[in-house]
């Protein structure tokens, strides 16, 4: 299992965790978290973890290989940035130890 991080700066993050979560739930599995939500791309092999916090939106992703992980990244970090343009959002992903979370 493949992991990674990435920590989004914004003072929104409950309002873009809730916009993520109501749309890539649309075509994903959601899943209540004590920290925050899953959203498990179809397939079941990669899911990310949308969390909000006071002033930052945390994302996890896991993927069963690289090329999981990668797709994991590149749906939920381009959603969010399209979501975010006005606010000047990126996404930038940090690979994590596994289970380090």
């Amino acid at each position: 299992m493949l992991e990674s991080r990435a920590t989004v700066p914004t003072q929104r993050a409950e309002r873009y965790a809730r916009q993520l979560v109501c749309h890539l739930g649309r075509k994903c599995e959601v899943a209540d978290d004590p920290a925050g939500q899953w959203v498990i791309l179809p397939g079941g092999s990669a899911r990310c973890l949308i969390a909000a916090g006071e002033d930052h939106l945390l994302l996890y992703a896991r993927g069963a290989g690289a090329e999981d992980l990668t797709r994991v990244e590149a749906v939920v970090g381009g959603h969010l940035e399209r979501f975010g343009q006005k606010d000047e959002l990126h996404v930038t992903w940090v690979a994590q130890a596994a289970a380090s979370w």
